[in-house]
Parts: structure tokens; sequence; C-alpha cells
């Protein structure tokens, strides 16, 4: 595609009742001109927040860094956790069929307690969702055993709206280890905890079903992370104690954490940039395979207020069908989606030219 030409642009996008942004764009031959530049914080505005929107005012202090203070007990249980999942992993021949499906759907909906739930949901606030679906995503968020929501949440938009700089929690540019679990090893950087503290969180606070987790998230995650997923096995089929706790438990755990990180790291590092070559974020389908839906960072970053953290629908992206079944069955409602002509406009002003060979 030719490149955009930039003239005395006139504002003309805006967001459909079914919250699909969409923008005019007019053909000139073979040329493309994008009309209007997205106005993030009037699309953002349509879902009353605009704290996942990158900051472009910030800037990073000048000077030497802080030294790095180690969280020991962190470092010793993460050790711990791993070393577990090597275990479990020479159980799995041992393990009845029954038991590794259990695995697999305490995996599935443990994640479906992140990305539909503290990402999608209440991060990004892309769609919404009614009380019983609430009530579901928070047990299997708890399930995950990744934070509270709360907690998740500041985390995340902090990670948007200051990205790759010091002010991200898992900033990738301090290399893949820390971006994928150092950062969980070490003290918060202070600019991280500063604007933290700085985010207008009042949306959060105000779903009484995310309180209520938070107040009780200790017990919550004894019950639901480790303790259910490890005696069902035993107690309906009579597995093994052992192979219940560290196959459904120890190691689904292990392999949803480690999903997660991924999109903090590997799709910060490896991939296409086809939307955005200006940030970090890429394409990697691999991390949408493992993370159901989460690898296609490049749009994410770019589009953070799309349901589907993706223009492509089902491809690779359980979560995005999650979702859609949830508003068939009345669940949810209002998911907010770039239009096409939006996606097209902003591949040829800012990508990296990688959608020409799809």
């Amino acid at each position: 595609y030719p490149l955009l030409l930039f003239k005395e642009f006139s504002s003309t996008s805006s967001t459909t009742a079914d919250g699909i942004v969409t923008s005019r764009v007019t053909r000139n031959g073979n040329a493309i001109m994008e009309k209007d530049l997205l106005n993030h914080e009037d699309l953002a505005g349509d879902r009353g927040m605009i704290d996942d929107i990158f900051d472009e005012t910030y800037r990073e202090k000048e000077g030497p860094k802080p030294p790095l203070r180690y969280v020991w007990r962190n470092i010793i249980l993460m050790s711990l956790l791993h070393l577990g999942a090597l275990f479990a992993l020479t159980l799995i021949p041992s393990a009845k069929i029954q038991t590794l499906a259990w695995a697999v759907l305490c995996f599935v909906l443990s994640a479906l307690g992140i990305t539909a739930g503290s990402h999608r949901l209440w991060s990004h606030r892309s769609y919404k969702a009614t009380l019983p679906l609430r009530i579901f995503l928070t047990i299997a968020n708890s399930m995950a055993f990744q934070n509270d929501i709360y907690e998740w949440v500041r985390d995340h938009r902090v990670h948007h709206k200051f990205s790759e700089t010091d002010a991200d929690p898992h900033n990738a540019m301090r290399g893949f280890f820390f971006s994928h679990i150092g950062w969980l090893l070490v003290r918060k950087h202070p600019d991280v905890i500063e604007k933290g503290q700085k985010l207008d969180l009042s949306d959060i606070k105000a779903d009484k079903v995310v309180m209520f987790q938070r107040r009780y998230y200790k017990p919550s995650v004894v019950l639901l992370c480790f303790t259910l997923p490890a005696v069902v096995p035993w107690y309906f089929w009579d597995e093994s104690i052992v192979i219940s706790f560290f196959i459904p438990a120890i190691l689904r755990y292990t392999i949803g954490l480690n999903a997660t990180w991924l999109v903090n790291s590997a799709a910060h590092m490896f991939g296409n940039r086809p939307y955005d070559q200006n940030i970090n974020p890429r394409e990697n389908p691999l991390v949408s395979l493992g993370a159901l839906g989460e690898g296609f960072h490049n749009y994410h970053h770019t589009f953070p207020y799309d349901y589907s953290t993706s223009e492509f629908g089902w491809r690779f992206n359980l979560t995005t069908a999650f979702i859609d079944l949830m508003c068939l069955l009345g669940l949810a409602s209002d998911r907010k989606k770039v239009s096409k002509e939006v996606i097209l406009a902003r591949k040829m002003r800012t990508g990296d030219g990688s959608h020409k060979s799809g």
C-alpha cells in the first residue's frame, strides 16, 4: 500500500451503539487518506476511563537507577513451585486420563479468570458483565492466583499507561527474564509505586464483587487454586493424592503463570508490528495459543479498548469466543470493537508493513 497523505484532517471518528469505533476513510486512486487521527481519550471516555492509554508526557528521572532489592520470600517460593512442577511432569504417565482432563479444565477456567476477567473486563472495561458472570470470573480469578483483581488491574493499567518505562511494573526494556518473572522477585521501581497510587481506580472500588474477593483473597486462593483442584480427582475417581495435588494444582498453576508471563516477555520482544512499529509489543500467535488469545499484543497496545485484543475474532483467541458466548447467553454486553477501516488506516500510517504479506 502507498503511504498515507496527511493534509488538513477533520475529526470524524465515532462509536456506534454496538461499541464499534468507526472512521471515515477516502480513496483517491490508489491512495488512502485517513480523515481523522483517532482521539484515544474520546474513545476511552466512552468506557469512562483513560488510565490504560499511553501517557506521552511521562519522562524517566535522570541519574542512576535505584539498586535492586531482592524479595527472598518470592524467590524461594517461585523456585519451590517450579521444582514441584518439574516433579509433576514425571507423574503424568501414572495419572488417570480423568485427572489430566481435569487439569486442562482447571487451566482453562483459571486462565479465563485472568483474560476475560481481570484483563479485558476490569482492566480495560472493553465489555460489560452481569453479576453472575462477574462472580464466575472472580472465582476463576482466585483459581489463577495472580494477585487479586484490584491489584492486577492497578498494575496492568500502569503497564499500559507507562509501557516500557521505569513506571512499567514489568518493563521489557530490562530484558526477557525481568519482564517474565524477575519483576516479581525484586521490589518495584519507585516510579511504579508512585504512578500506581495516582491512578483512578474508583470503578474497581465500586465493584462489590471485586472488593469482596480482595477482603477474602488468601482463603479463596487456598480453596480454589490448590484445595479444590487436588480434592476432586482424589475424591471422585480415587486418584493418588500425590498426583491429584501435583498435576491439577501445582503443574496447572505453574503453566498458567508462565502463559501469562509470556505476554509480558515474549509478546513484547518476538513478532511483527503491523499496527504500530513505534511501540515494543508484538504479534505473537504462539503466545496467543497458550494465553487464550492475549498474544496479539501490538494490536492490543494500539487499541487497548477492543474487547477481542485482536482483529481476527476467534482465531487463536478462546477468550473472545467465551465473551461472545456470554453475550449470546445474555450474561455480557456492550463489546467495544474497532472497525476494519480504522484498523487499516492505522496499519498504513504507523505499521511495519508486515500486514501486506498476511
